[in-house]
């Protein structure tokens, strides 16, 4: 007998804030493309969610459209999947809404994002801020997602999406799947290259601390040559050798080799050669993305394409949730 059970559907929104850090691809990026035969995966990109603090209007929709490719880039194929912008889509808002009115005010008080962010943006503590975690909730909820991947940031709001989704069934009848967590396989963690202790970050000042996906082999090169590393002159993965074991851990992922090989093929060798080695590997590792982001955004035609039809596949699923949702809460049919 065939197997005729669904997929589970997994909702991401990204925020079109940049570009991926080298720690972002090997952590998660790099099993976006994967995920997508196992499960039914709907791919945001949240340009909604970035007004919550002050965007200049030409580096928002540049950022949008590069989160775009950057994503098409990474692996994620618009016919799999579907790959749209949020705002391309009015019933996230909409559903926004009717959601607010079932969330209390105490509730989106705790959330610790709105008081970090208010602390950072002090002068324009906007509604938004404060309500974006219920719009994060319609993301979710009006493609009735089984799974949401989330990094500990975002804890606290799918639980606040599973409590609203929970609190409208009570109110008004079984309507929406209340979302799990999902966990992805975590990949290497990437450390910075200039403090081997800390995560690599884009929002490090330090230029050399981050390799970003779309750097050119020239500038990870670079990077790579003023890596820290340590006093001592072997290669190997040890305690207190946090740069070198940085480094192994990144030259492992980049080749796909274990790092007991690494230490072997880099033994009695200097450290200058090695990351020298380090960085040819990345700029590799790393070359079929640029090339590729940098196809498509040549072809805006297509990208336009591809998002034409996510924002239209977005809309006909997350519009029946949506209706049955209206109807649930008695406005009237105007159809």
């Amino acid at each position: 007998m065939a197997d005729t059970e669904r997929k589970k559907v997994i909702f991401s929104g990204i925020q079109p804030t940049g570009v991926f850090t080298l720690g972002n691809y090997v952590g998660a990026v790099r099993n976006w493309g994967p995920l997508q035969d196992e499960y039914d995966c709907i791919y945001s990109i949240v340009d909604q969610h970035a007004i919550t603090v002050r965007k200049d209007p030409a580096k928002l929709r540049q950022q949008t459209v590069e989160g775009y490719a950057l994503l098409l880039a990474c692996g994620i194929d618009p016919k799999k999947s579907i790959v749209f912008i949020q705002s391309h889509n009015p019933n996230h808002a909409q559903l926004s809404w009717v959601l607010g009115c079932v969330t209390q005010f105490g509730e989106l008080s705790r959330m610790t994002q709105f008081k970090d962010k208010a602390a950072k943006h002090a002068d324009d503590i906007n509604a938004g801020l404060f309500t974006y975690p219920v719009l994060m909730a319609a993301d979710i909820l009006t493609y009735n997602a089984d799974a949401v991947p989330i990094g500990d940031d975002q804890r606290q709001h799918l639980e606040l999406a599973r409590n609203i989704a929970v609190r409208f069934n009570q109110r008004y009848g079984d309507m929406f799947t209340v979302p799990e967590a999902y966990i992805p396989k975590v990949g290497a963690r990437i450390k910075s290259l200039q403090e081997p202790t800390k995560k690599m970050s884009k929002s490090d000042e330090n230029p050399n601390a981050t390799i970003y996906i779309l750097d050119d082999k020239d500038t990870i090169m670079r990077k790579f040559r003023r890596a820290v590393t340590d006093s001592d002159t072997e290669i190997r993965f040890a305690e207190g050798k946090d740069g070198i074991n940085n480094l192994l851990t990144i030259y492992s992922c980049a080749t796909g080799k274990g790092i007991p090989d690494c230490e072997k093929e880099f033994a009695g060798k200097g450290y200058g050669d090695f990351k020298l080695a380090v960085g040819e590997a990345v700029a590799d590792y790393l070359e079929p993305v640029r090339t590729e982001y940098a196809r498509l955004m040549d072809d805006r035609a297509y990208l336009k394409e591809c998002w034409t039809d996510g924002a239209q596949r977005a809309f006909r699923m997350s519009n029946k949730v949506l209706t049955k949702a209206y109807r649930k809460i008695g406005f009237v049919d105007y159809r």
